[in-house]
């Protein structure tokens, strides 16, 4: 990415902060291993919809590998890398997030995580560095959607719904409508003349699937938004994984578990690289609040829709929009 000069950051978000946010110790930190797991998930999920997880049994070689082989291709020079896009949705993306006008300080692959369907454009991208990056990318996602799942599996636990694999299943199905996404913010040195200004690198959002799977380098940059509207900056560690709840499992429990509203500032000397891996469900799939999980005598929120009608109404609006008012039971009253 070219190195803008200052008046060239108007194209970006500046955004103010009377102070930096502050960094936030509160995160709960869940290991996959402790037996009271399956309590603590659902806790965090109710208070943040978000957590950190350790002991999660995916082999740190995974990790670096897929990180430099992710540093090889966005340090490839600019010409190559357009070979892999635009995005078709999958593919290379530079600085445009979505087609409704979002951008950011961001370079970036979106991958499907179905080996079904290979789009060419991803094809183009493993090309340029065929069978390492392809390894690198399918070892890294086996072994996270093995977490994922048990993830789900001790969330249905925690949260008394049958069977366990009422939510794992979503993402198992050979049709699951997930897909993974390799992150790349460059420094931006200018930010250092702007004292009291940040450059946004991926704007607020929450994410729309059932549940995202977060891993970055040791640069800082993501901030979560609390339940009061406060920004805070997440600490980063590269050995561990970041859990979000998403707006499809915000439905699936009745609004219990909240979606976590997150965004990501670019730094001014190092760069960030984060992997997400998005657990959607199958596009046919109907979302409504799952029955055990509606109290007697209590109203559903959410109108049923399927997965495909939320994704496309998501994909329409701008990031920061409040996607699941469309789809509330008193929207318009």
């Amino acid at each position: 990415m070219v190195v803008l000069s200052q008046p060239a950051l108007d194209h970006y978000t500046l955004i103010k902060t009377c102070k930096p946010a502050s960094v936030f110790t509160g995160i709960p930190v869940i290991n996959l291993g402790d037996p009271e797991a399956k309590t603590l998930i659902v806790k965090a999920c109710e208070e943040y919809g978000f957590f950190k997880l350790v002991n999660h049994g995916v082999p740190m070689e995974f990790m670096i590998r897929l990180e430099t082989e992710a540093l090889k291709f966005f340090n490839l020079p600019q010409s190559e890398k357009d070979k892999a896009g635009p995005p078709d949705p999958f593919g290379y993306g530079s600085k445009r997030i979505g087609p409704n006008g979002d951008v950011g300080w961001i370079e970036y692959l979106l991958l499907n995580t179905n080996p079904q369907v290979t789009s060419l454009k991803t094809l183009t991208i493993f090309r340029q560095n065929p069978e390492i990056f392809r390894s690198a990318v399918n070892d890294y996602i086996l072994a996270v959607k093995r977490m994922a799942f048990e993830v789900l599996d001790l969330m249905a636990e925690g949260l008394k719904i049958e069977p366990r694999n009422a939510l794992s299943r979503l993402l198992r199905d050979e049709k699951s409508d997930s897909c993974f996404r390799l992150n790349y913010y460059p420094p931006c040195p200018e930010l250092q003349a702007l004292s009291g200004r940040n450059l946004i690198g991926f704007g607020e959002h929450t994410d729309p699937q059932i549940i995202s799977v977060l891993r970055s380098n040791n640069t800082s940059g993501l901030q979560i938004c609390l339940r009061d509207g406060t920004w805070v900056s997440v600490p980063p560690d590269q050995t561990s994984f970041f859990i979000n709840v998403g707006d499809a499992l915000q439905v699936m429990t009745n609004g219990r578990l909240r979606s976590v509203r997150h965004r990501v500032l670019a730094e001014s000397l190092k760069s960030r690289v984060s992997m997400i891996y998005f657990g959607g469900p199958p596009l046919t799939e109907k979302i409504a609040p799952l029955p055990s999980l509606v109290a007697k005598g209590e109203e559903s929120l959410y109108k049923e829709f399927t997965w495909w009608e939320y994704k496309t109404s998501a994909y329409k609006s701008r990031l920061a929009d409040y996607r699941l008012g469309l789809f509330e039971k008193n929207a318009g009253h």
